[in-house]
């Protein structure tokens, strides 16, 4: 007996110093915080700073740089707008409205299928409908305000004029995404759906009510794919690329997500069933 209770507390010392070890001695990971929703008063603006806000638009929560961009080739490149859309409003294929370039990257933002670039339609639809989605909606929800300064940002990119005027009457500041202070917190997500709306998964991929196409269907990925797929193509999406389409996703969830969230969300997948 006493041999036993000797055991016993053994155990408990060599529990408890791990338990203490684990809190105490190994340094805790936290992901970097996303960004941060930080007001901007265009209407005070010069027309340089406006370029800026749409340039960081543009490659930050506009996410425009994963499909427009020359290693993917799911959409096309918008260097050279003179020469790419001119020959556009003057097709009969093109259903807009437009007369200027200005005129054709807002009705491209905001009805991305009035006019679809031969080859980068949606799947089975011979270019009528555009995989693209409405940059005002959804994940991205581009104001007015934002979606001219990222015309402006790509006029400018392009060495043509600015055409685009910014706007004086804006009712609330327009959020810029800049990286939060160091050490920031930010409210937990609750859901597997959360995730996929807040990170935009719908962008890419068809799943949930979103209708992406750029990436594979997910809509039943829980039948064909375990837990442990799942999070690898999270954490590391170059490592299995799935035949017929582009290696565009990029390495940044592992980052973005809570360990919580990130099994919440593989879980949420595993169940699309």
């Amino acid at each position: 007996m006493t041999q036993f209770l000797k055991i016993i507390a053994f155990s408990l010392v060599i529990i408890s110093l791990f338990a203490i070890y684990s809190n105490l001695g190994i340094p805790q990971i936290k992901p970097a915080p996303p960004p941060s929703q930080e007001a901007v008063d265009v209407s005070s603006m010069d027309m340089g700073s406006f370029i800026v806000l749409g340039e960081k638009l543009f490659n930050g929560k506009g996410t425009c740089t994963l499909c427009h961009n020359a290693v993917g080739g799911r959409a096309p490149m918008l260097d050279k707008l003179t020469e790419s859309i001119a020959p556009r409003l003057e097709d009969t294929a093109y259903k807009g409205t437009a007369t200027d370039i200005a005129g054709y990257l807002i009705e491209s933002m905001n009805e991305p299928s009035v006019y679809v670039v031969k080859g980068f339609g949606k799947l089975g639809t011979n270019d009528q409908e555009s995989p693209m989605p409405d940059v005002r909606v959804g994940s991205i929800g581009f104001s007015e305000a934002e979606t001219l300064a990222v015309i402006a940002y790509l006029q400018d990119a392009s060495g043509l004029d600015i055409t685009v005027s910014i706007p004086t009457d804006v009712e609330e500041p327009v959020p810029a995404a800049e990286p939060a202070a160091a050490g920031a917190e930010r409210a937990k997500y609750t859901s597997g759906e959360e995730i996929v709306a807040k990170l935009g998964c719908g962008a890419c991929h068809k799943i949930a009510q979103f209708e992406g196409a750029l990436g594979p269907d997910l809509t039943h990925i829980g039948s064909t794919r375990d837990i442990n797929n799942l999070r690898q193509s999270i954490l590391n999406p170059m490592a299995d690329i799935t035949e017929g389409f582009a290696p565009m996703m990029p390495p940044i969830y592992g980052e973005q997500l809570y360990a919580s969230e990130l099994e919440m969300l593989v879980e949420y997948m595993a169940s699309l069933k």
